[in-house]
């Protein structure tokens, strides 16, 4: 794997940084807190996503950053013949091949990734990345620990679970096992319950036999006695009908005669009302010319009080146009009045929107100035405490104390640290001076503002008061236009009512109209007698042809009663002879239905005979089946018994086999490493480190001598798990690891690290020491700038001195 290139967007403290890689060593040189490591972290979030970051992705978005600002990594590498180029954010990732898009999304980026380099995350970090606690993490570890710590960076871990999932299925293979040979049950009990099955259903079956020759008979003598019955109720039946159609006759003859007598007792009282009325001619002979008089008298009367109302709305209408003729003289000339009041008002609401805006302008600056402020004292006062509380913890350790970010004891650096950490307090101070000086200023709103807002407020009442005077005119307009309309219309109305008043008829007499209702008042009773007896006289002729039919009806249903007793006769029907064959057939019917029961109950008692043999057979079959299913488990369970004994014995033979290849591996970066001094480096069975001088163990060696074994230790576990990856070694990540090492041994691990470019063509140190400048080909430097709260990257390359360049070359 080697990388090509690296961007990072608002990724925690770094706004918008670049890195170009190239071969050989490059350098990351900057202060502890400056944000040289969180380029490590960004390259591994760009392949793996969230599982190689630090706390949740909210935290990854830079502090400074506007809330929609973007959040993104871009990462160019090459591995083997392709290029790849991965974009990932806290949302979206895109994954491109040799140019070509491959992956879109989140979870399909990662997966492809991890496929290519054929690592997961954690074997990423323990091939590429070494960092300066892990260099001696198995001089700390027992020796159970140091072969477990081994076996996980490996992938031996996986065979360790495969193991435990095998001996879970073979301890419940055994469960189920022991579980079913429990619920197996004797043999000999089968074979009796087949026995007892057998004899209970043999006499269930000649029991059923017996019991369906009975209901044959039973039936046979039913078959006989059902004709009998059926005729007899045939009979009843029919006797029933031809009775009830006899009284239903007879009531039909009542009917028919008291009708015929009521129809015979009207008819007479028509006859006498004709007679009542021929008296009644003479005294009513003047009604309908008095009613004819009497009409045209309330005719005339109706015509005298529309004349009034129409005389009274006349006069009301005289008395409206006189007011609106009035009311129109005072609104003369309000139309050039209004369209001068509209003219100032619309040129006031020009004025109106033209101050709105430059009071908006004004209180917009006012409050961005006065937030801008705000936040940046906020984020001065955190990177306040952030630095104070690295300079009293600095101070508490004292110079030969651990350092809290390189955990090595400063020593001489030790006041060039607390220069460095007071010059940025100096800074944060400075600034956050300013900005509380900016804050106080910013309380009020300014002048310019309040002016700008005065202006407006003027120009808004004049607004208000002239748009007050344009809508009163507005509305005096509006009614004279109603005004003119009414006028015009009242006008017209007066007219109309003019002309029917001339129309209108006269003539009417209220004394002679009194008279005609008094003298017809007296006649009303007589009237209202002759009309009932002339409703009665009326429906003398309908009597007549009504008892015509009556009597007809009469004698039809009488007959129809003689015709009916007769056949009920002569149907010869007897109650006695009717209830004996009842019961006869009753008898015959429930001799039928207790055989038919029986039948049931021997067809019950044989079904259950037959379950039971079904039921024997069928737990004979199962116990068969459990055993079968018994020896099945038996033999996957000594299967699995035999993969854990295999796994047990592939797991030693692995363990026997690591020691010497990493001890291989390990002799031959050595070598490379101290120039043949120290040529071979031995594991012994507790993975302690043996360092052999022409191949004479050292019992004691140099704490320099102690890294670099343990360096070369850490290069071959690499090495190791780059080979079974099936990925070569080309890149090297060494994250502070010069913590212990005095600059002497400084360089030569650098000239060491130079010396190996054939295995290694691509290295990336990342320290806060500048003294390792020396033997860099490339150096990057890493400064946090409090002013803008964000970190700021340079290649300091161009800058290298003169043997720095003589080195590099």
């Amino acid at each position: 794997m080697e990388l090509h290139r690296l961007r990072l967007v608002n990724f925690r403290q770094h706004a918008d940084t670049e890195l170009e890689f190239g071969p050989g060593i490059t350098g990351i040189v900057g202060p502890n807190g400056s944000g040289k490591t969180t380029l490590l972290e960004a390259l591994a979030w760009a392949i793996y996503g969230a599982q190689a970051v630090r706390g949740d992705k909210d935290s990854i978005r830079r502090l400074g950053a506007k809330g929609r600002a973007p959040v993104e990594v871009e990462l160019e590498f090459r591995l083997g013949a392709h290029e790849y180029r991965v974009t990932r954010g806290l949302s979206t990732a895109a994954l491109h091949q040799d140019g070509q898009l491959v992956a879109n999304s989140l979870k399909a980026v990662t997966d492809k990734l991890e496929r290519t380099l054929g690592m997961t995350h954690d074997e990423f970090f323990n091939t590429y990345f070494t960092g300066q606690k892990e260099l001696a993490v198995m001089a700390a570890l027992g020796k159970t620990e140091r072969a477990a710590f081994l076996s996980r960076v490996l992938g031996y871990e996986r065979l360790r679970e495969a193991q435990e999932r095998v001996r879970e299925v073979r301890n419940a293979l055994a469960a189920e096992v022991r579980g079913l040979e429990a619920g197996l049950p004797d043999p000999a009990v089968p074979a009796e319950e087949r026995r007892a099955a057998g004899e209970r259903l043999t006499a269930a079956q000649r029991a059923a036999q017996g019991a369906e020759a009975t209901r044959r008979a039973a039936a046979e003598a039913l078959a006989r006695e059902q004709p009998r019955w059926s005729e007899w109720m045939a009979r009843r039946e029919r006797t029933l009908s031809l009775d009830g159609e006899r009284r239903m006759a007879e009531q039909a003859v009542i009917a028919a005669r008291q009708e015929f007598q009521r129809l015979d007792r009207e008819l007479a009282d028509a006859l006498l009302a004709r007679e009542q009325l021929k008296h009644l001619e003479a005294e009513l002979a003047p009604v309908t010319r008095l009613k004819q008089e009497l009409a045209g008298l309330e005719r005339l009367q109706r015509e005298v009080a529309a004349r009034q109302a129409e005389e009274a709305q006349l006069e009301e209408l005289t008395r409206a146009a006189a007011a609106l003729e009035r009311r129109l003289a005072e609104l003369e000339g309000v139309p050039e009045r209004l369209a001068r009041a509209v003219a100032e008002a619309t040129a006031l609401e020009e004025r109106l929107q033209a101050a709105e805006r430059v009071a908006a302008e004004q209180r917009t600056a006012w409050v961005r100035d006065r937030q801008y402020a705000e936040t940046r004292r906020t984020e001065l006062l955190k990177q306040y405490e952030e630095v104070k509380e690295q300079r009293d913890q600095i101070v508490q350790l004292g110079p030969e104390g651990t350092c809290p970010t390189c955990k090595r004891p400063l020593g001489a650096e030790y006041e060039s640290v607390l220069a460095i950490l007071d010059r940025q307090l100096e800074v944060i101070t400075g600034d956050g001076r300013y900005f509380r000086h900016r804050l106080e200023q910013l309380a009020q709103p300014p002048a310019k503002l309040k002016e700008a807002e005065g202006a407006r407020e003027g120009v808004l009442e004049e607004s208000r008061r002239a748009s007050a005077h344009a809508g009163e005119l507005r509305a005096q307009a509006e009614e004279r236009a109603r005004a003119t309309l009414e006028l015009a219309a009242a006008r017209g109305r007066a007219h109309d009512l003019e002309r029917r008043l001339r129309a209108r008829p006269g003539g009417y007499d209220p004394a002679r109209h009194d008279a005609l209702r008094a003298e017809l008042a007296k006649l009303e009773p007589v009237a209202l007698e002759r009309a009932a007896l002339e409703e009665r006289a009326r429906r003398a002729e309908s009597f007549v042809r009504e008892a015509t039919r009556a009597e007809q009806q009469l004698s039809v249903s009488e007959r129809r009663v003689r015709e009916l007793t007769e056949a009920v006769q002569a149907e010869g029907f007897s109650e006695a002879e009717y209830k004996q064959a009842k019961e006869r057939y009753d008898r015959a019917m429930g001799a039928l239905r207790e055989a038919e029961l029986a039948v049931v109950e021997s067809r019950g008692v044989l079904n259950r005979a037959e379950d039971d043999v079904r039921e024997v057979a069928r737990r004979e079959r199962e116990r068969a089946e459990r055993g079968r299913q018994i020896a099945e488990l038996k033999a996957r369970q000594r299967l699995h018994n035999e993969l854990d004994r295999s796994f047990s014995d592939l797991r030693g033979e692995l363990n026997a086999r690591m020691r010497p290849e990493i001890a291989e591996l390990a002799s031959g970066f050595l070598a490379d490493l101290t120039d043949g001094r120290y040529d071979e480096l031995e594991l012994t069975e507790d993975y302690t480190v043996t360092v052999l001088e022409d191949g004479v163990p050292k019992p004691v060696i140099s704490g320099g001598e102690e890294d670099l074994a343990n360096l070369v230790l850490r290069l071959a576990i690499s090495q190791m798990i780059a080979e079974r990856a099936g990925q070569p070694l080309t890149l090297l990540v060494l994250d502070e690891i010069f913590g212990s090492l005095d600059e002497n041994r400084r360089r030569q691990v650098i000239g060491l690290l130079r010396r190996l470019a054939d295995r290694f063509p691509q290295v990336v140190l990342i320290t806060h020491i500048e003294q390792v400048r020396e033997g860099l080909d490339r150096v990057i430097r890493v400064e946090y700038d409090a002013a803008r709260g964000m970190s700021v990257v340079r290649d300091d390359t161009a800058v290298l001195g003169a043997t720095d360049a003589g080195v590099a070359a």
